[in-house]
């Protein structure tokens, strides 16, 4: 957790809620070719929302439909799961540029490998939308968007709208001229549970043992009692037939693992990669980004207002500087920066070469460097109005655009001057 002397805007605190609900975080991606997909469906009210019918242009000779996919409170990867099913096609045959949010509406571009037109014009399931259907010889790849365009709306806002138009115009301003501390936003920490990284950090150590044990036993207060018990009594027992017979549906990586350990039980790095080759490169990414966000917690600690700017030994990436994500092939920067960089691994008893792993290669990592500066750019006011859901209270809305790779709720974490999950 981040404390108060690390927010580095000098509005006060807007005191509201995120994500009350689903409509209320919307993302809409935009790809390297200005491609943006926009939300038209889950964020309309069910009379407004049309029964529109989908038919799939005849092929020629290119290999893959594009299509745009909006969702609702389903994560991307479930969501392509679903899909892959309902078109009886391999989930290998989807792409797409990046994953989106959960809990809220998103839209994005995937393409599929020749699918079935019929099916595709079929496919209906509860949450998930299919549409603008296009052929294309190439692929969506990973990596392959510019950024995203948020409609966030803040809502139990107790300020009257002429503090709130005063803070977040002059938030806007900070946030798009002076810029913001580009820490890593808790999703990628595994979001309540906090888990990610304390398991990735096990892994890259050789602790296979702990690590699992740590990802299948660990629990938080508000989890559903049924896991949160279940995990408790595994933690107690180490009993692996009894814990896959206790954990619910729901947890299939759990399951997953406990099928392994049930069968191998002393086979830890094995149950690991029971898991999902992309689920396992977060636990990597997700050490990464604990130590970027502890060194960057440490500049501002030291320096305050002036943490974003250059000093001594920074090394620049696009004239800003830039914090060491690391791996086996990183190189410390010069002077006063590279002391804090030192500093902070010495802390987390990590060097360069704990990121190259031999017994799960997934695992490695060459290292990179990321800019500690985020801008939310075209930061707007869209409008302030009484909040429906909460009596007496004020609602906000806002959108901004932030380049590939930066989190929504690294903004509103300095917007509202409290950790969001």
């Amino acid at each position: 957790m981040m404390n108060m002397s690390e927010y580095l805007t000098t509005t006060p605190a807007l005191k509201g809620r995120v994500k009350q609900r689903y409509a209320d975080f919307i993302v809409e991606e935009v790809l390297t070719d200005g491609y943006v997909c926009k939300a038209q469906r889950f964020n309309k009210s069910w009379e407004e929302r049309e029964q529109r019918e989908m038919k799939v242009p005849e092929r020629k000779d290119e290999e893959h439909l594009l299509l745009d996919m909006e969702k609702i409170n389903t994560d991307s990867s479930a969501a392509m799961a679903i899909i892959s099913r309902g078109l009886n096609v391999s989930k290998k045959r989807i792409g797409y540029a990046g994953l989106k949010d959960k809990r809220a509406i998103t839209c994005q571009r995937i393409s599929i490998y020749m699918p079935d037109a019929g099916l595709v014009e079929r496919f209906g399931v509860k949450g998930i939308e299919i549409r603008n259907p296009i052929w294309n010889n190439k692929r969506v790849e990973l990596g392959e968007l510019k950024g995203n365009q948020f409609i966030i709306t803040i809502r139990e806002i107790a300020q009257s709208e002429e503090e709130i138009r005063k803070i977040v115009e002059e938030f806007g301003r900070e946030a798009n001229e002076v810029g913001l501390p580009n820490f890593y936003g808790n999703q990628r920490f595994g979001g309540k549970r906090q888990i990610t990284h304390r398991v990735g950090k096990l892994l890259l150590l050789g602790k296979f043992e702990e690590a699992v044990m740590l990802y299948l036993t660990d629990t938080y207060e508000e989890e559903k009692e049924e896991i949160k018990q279940a995990r408790i009594n595994l933690a107690k027992t180490r009993d692996y037939k009894k814990a896959l017979r206790e954990f619910p549906m729901e947890t299939r990586a759990e399951k997953a693992m406990l099928n392994h350990l049930v069968n191998y039980p002393n086979d830890f790095a094995g149950a690991f990669t029971e898991l999902p080759e992309k689920m396992r490169y977060l636990f990597t990414h997700a050490v990464q980004s604990d130590i970027f966000n502890k060194i960057l917690t440490k500049r501002i600690t030291k320096y305050g207002a002036k943490a974003l700017e250059k000093i001594d030994g920074d090394v620049l990436v696009n004239g800003v500087p830039a914090i060491i994500l690391p791996g086996f092939e990183s190189v410390y920067a010069e002077g006063e920066a590279g002391e804090i960089e030192r500093e902070v691994m010495k802390n987390e008893e990590l060097t360069f070469e704990s990121f190259k792993t031999n017994k799960l290669s997934e695992l490695s990592s060459k290292g990179e460097r990321k800019e500690i500066v985020l801008r939310a750019e075209n930061f707007k006011l869209e409008k302030i109005e009484d909040d429906i859901f909460n009596e007496g209270k004020k609602v906000l809305v806002i959108s901004f655009f932030l380049s590939k790779g930066n989190y929504a709720t690294t903004v509103l974490r300095e917007l509202l001057k409290e950790e969001i999950f």
